[in-house]
């Protein structure tokens, strides 16, 4: 199934050590860039940049080399941009 709109999901589990699932939809091809960044606004890793195609799309993240903390992760797909933020303890 297509999306009809664009969504950003909040990551599940929350908090989570040290694996999480992000969710996305886009209801068209867009060049799609995910980014997870710590409390302070740093850049810590790319998770996605690339075109994709319509669709519900889904992300792992393994944060097992980071410290516990707040992260933000940010997503851009064409003229949508949206920023959750997630916990993980250790």
């Amino acid at each position: 199934m297509i999306p009809t709109e664009f969504k950003l999901l909040q990551n599940y589990p929350n908090p989570f050590n040290p694996q999480t699932r992000i969710d996305y939809w886009l209801p068209s091809t867009e060049k799609v860039t995910l980014k997870i960044y710590d409390i302070l606004g740093r850049q810590v890793e790319t998770l996605v940049n690339k075109m994709q195609d319509a669709g519900q799309y889904e992300i792992n993240w393994n944060a097992a080399h980071y410290s516990s903390g707040v992260y933000f992760y940010n997503i851009t797909a064409g003229s949508n941009h949206s920023v959750k933020k997630m916990l993980m303890i250790k």
